[in-house]
């Protein structure tokens, strides 16, 4: 138990690191970078939820578990995003008044910290206790740059610096008690643990699609973000290699 808090702690946490730099930050950021960081962190989540969460589902209770947990994990994220009212980060919709539009993009991050939280949790019931700190690591990885972005777009809402700190910082909060959530859901009852891997693979690779390529893709960056996603993945290999 104590290390699924302190995994989902710090990997909550780095969104607050990543939202930190904005304190620093003069001027603005290039829609380039921003590409180039979204697309940066789906690949880590990509290699992650390919390279750990799946194989290790495999490995727990094999192929009918898998399909199951992952069509689980895309249907919650499906219905959560159809039925909470949110905005993507970088394609907010024409007409809306700053204040909901901050309100709204707080609610579609914090939406996708939920799944991401899980994840955590569960890795820390496998056996294997190198699986729990690799997927929150490799969380904690995407949390950085996602906790920066979120910040920044708050700013632009003439948010103030420090106001938009805080708050991109707490909508990683729900990563520990996601977290928390996940790993005594899977730890008390054996059974669900391939089922609650597979599902937190699902719900990433939902993210991964619906999300952040996409968002990576809208602003005429394309190959930059593609050689960013490919690097992303190929970091992750070398952690998960090393482990």
């Amino acid at each position: 138990m104590g290390q699924v808090l302190v995994g989902s702690t710090l990997s909550a946490l780095s969104t607050g690191v990543g939202a930190l730099l904005i304190l620093f930050l003069h001027g603005t950021i290039t829609h380039k970078w921003r590409d180039i960081l979204l697309a940066f962190t789906a690949g880590i989540m990509m290699a992650a939820s390919l390279l750990s969460l799946i194989p290790e589902s495999l490995a727990a209770g094999g192929i009918l578990p898998l399909l199951i947990g992952i069509f689980l994990g895309v249907l919650t994220l499906t219905i959560m995003e159809k039925y909470i009212p949110h905005i993507d980060l970088e394609h907010s919709r024409k007409g809306i008044e700053i204040d909901e539009k901050a309100m709204l993009i707080v609610a579609a991050i914090t939406l996708h910290n939920i799944p991401e939280g899980l994840s955590v949790g569960v890795s820390y019931a496998v056996d294997q206790s190198d699986t729990g700190n690799l997927i929150a690591f490799a969380i904690g990885l995407q949390n950085a740059p996602e906790g920066f972005l979120v910040a920044l777009f708050l700013m632009n809402q003439k948010i103030k610096k420090f106001n938009a700190f805080i708050i991109a910082t707490l909508t990683g909060a729900i990563e520990i008690v996601t977290g928390i959530l996940g790993y005594y859901l899977t730890s008390f009852v054996n059974f669900l643990v391939p089922y609650g891997l597979a599902f937190a693979a699902g719900a990433m690779l939902f993210i991964i699609y619906k999300e952040l390529i996409p968002e990576s893709h809208g602003d005429g960056n394309e190959r930059n973000a593609t050689f960013s996603f490919i690097i992303g993945i190929l970091f992750m290999i070398i952690l998960i290699e090393s482990v």
